[in-house]
């Protein structure tokens, strides 16, 4: 993120506990859907993602919402205090603070678990937020904590490790510092688990998701859309993608994903 955008972030205090959370908000052209971001496990607003759509939504006049969850890049907090209901609570209060037009969510890897519960929560108590007028999920990894951490990765050695001791520390394929994985966030991902049955977003979703993701397999984005039954999907299957999904053509996939569901919400509201 460069010094004029870290000039532009604001923060809001999320929680009983207060938690001071980073936010950058764009504003665009009125009669233009915005766009909101949300990050993925250890991610923050300042990737290449998260960085492309924000120059994309800049070029053609379309708001743009960035946040840092609780213990990522510059919010507060530890990131071993984090729970998915935690990160959760901070994208619906973002998203009633800043987002005022209909908005396409945009969720990479945890961050399309988050769009999900965003979703649910909409949808439960629709409020005088704006509505949601489309999602792109990159690489979702709705229930990761429990059906590939905790049922597939972990060992038997690693399970009563996070029991006895409340954490364990995960290496990172993409720095040289760990992933804590607390038993905290274990527990809570299991009161948000969403692929047991219907998942209602009330929005047309396209899922983006790379057939060699070694960390969300692609039979997983499958599964979720067997559970988005009452929603419009298009799910792309990227042969040769990856997880991270950040290579120029898959920027690319990315941006025409959101500008074509953009474009049919604008195009609906008239």
């Amino acid at each position: 993120m460069d010094g004029q955008a870290q000039d532009q972030v604001r923060h809001i205090e999320v929680g009983a506990d207060r938690r001071r959370i980073a936010v950058l908000r764009e504003d665009g052209t009125p009669g233009r859907c915005g766009v909101l971001w949300l990050s993925g496990f250890k991610s923050d607003m300042a990737g290449t993602k998260a960085e492309e759509l924000a120059a994309w939504a800049r070029a053609t006049g379309r708001a743009v919402t960035r946040l840092d969850y609780s213990g990522h890049g510059i919010s507060d907090g530890e990131f071993e205090d984090g729970t998915i209901s935690r990160w959760a609570e901070e994208a619906l209060a973002v998203h009633a603070a800043f987002c005022r037009e209909p908005t396409i969510v945009v969720g990479s890897s945890m961050g399309g678990w988050i769009a999900l519960l965003l979703a649910r929560a909409l949808v439960a108590r629709p409020v005088a937020a704006a509505p949601l007028a489309g999602m792109v999920l990159i690489a979702p990894a709705p229930d990761f904590t429990e059906e590939l951490m905790w049922k597939h990765e972990f060992t038997d050695e690693i399970r009563e490790t996070i029991l006895r001791e409340g954490r364990f520390e995960r290496p990172s394929e993409y720095d040289d510092s760990p992933y804590v994985i607390t038993r905290a966030l274990i527990e809570d991902g299991r009161k948000n688990l969403l692929l047991g049955g219907l998942v209602e977003t009330g929005c047309p979703v396209t899922i983006l998701q790379g057939q060699r993701d070694d960390a969300v397999p692609w039979r997983h984005a499958l599964r979720l859309t067997e559970c988005l039954a009452l929603d419009d999907v298009v799910l792309t299957l990227i042969k040769d993608g990856d997880h991270r999904l950040s290579r120029p053509q898959d920027i690319e996939r990315m941006i025409a994903a959101v500008e074509v569901r953009a474009t049919e919400a604008e195009a609906e509201a008239g």
